[in-house]
């Protein structure tokens, strides 16, 4: 039972999404999370208003299981797999650079409250920040014709150069927002 309540190690994880990449190419299938909203956006309706949208969406359906084997498995994990003490490693001095940023509880919680919190919503500046971040997010999805997932699980795994161009601009991205813009905006 401790194994279940460990996380992971990579070489585990990594052959299930290996298998699962497999199974995937042996059924002619595509893996990627941000597929799923143009499937939500058009079973809604939405190819009325745009030509995006305007596709089979019902040969999609089956990836919509994605969303919804994460928020359950999250759900599980978080609830049930943990051990109610668990304490997250972090690096001590990036603990006391986040606390040096105004992050309190770095260290203590995945996602941190002054940012994730419910009462966070009526701070302008967190606003602005999520709303401007998801939206380059998306725009950034559909750019670069899919998401991080989509890109480097699934197009990597075929051995697409697109994919491996945007993956490498993905963590280019990253770093330069953790290293440059992060610190500028906190």
């Amino acid at each position: 039972m401790d194994f279940i309540l460990q996380p992971w190690p990579w070489y585990v994880s990594g052959v299930l999404i290996a298998l699962v990449m497999l199974v995937l190419l042996l059924v002619g299938k595509r893996f990627g999370m941000s597929s799923n909203l143009r499937t939500i956006c058009s079973m809604a309706g939405a190819g009325r208003a745009s030509e995006f949208f305007r596709f089979d969406w019902k040969s999609e359906q089956w990836n919509l299981i994605v969303i919804l084997g994460a928020v359950i498995g999250g759900f599980i994990a978080s609830n049930y797999l943990m051990e109610p003490n668990y304490q997250i490693v972090l690096n001590p001095e990036t603990v006391s650079n986040l606390q040096e940023m105004g992050f309190n509880n770095a260290g203590e919680t995945y996602l941190p409250t002054e940012l994730f919190g419910i009462e966070s919503i009526s701070n302008i500046k967190v606003l602005a920040i999520l709303l401007i971040g998801g939206f380059l997010v998306g725009f950034g999805a559909r750019y670069a014709g899919g998401c991080t997932s989509g890109h480097a699980i699934s197009g990597l795994s075929n051995l697409q150069r697109p994919s491996l161009i945007a993956v490498i601009g993905f963590f280019i991205g990253g770093l330069v927002m953790v290293h440059l813009l992060f610190p500028l905006i906190f």
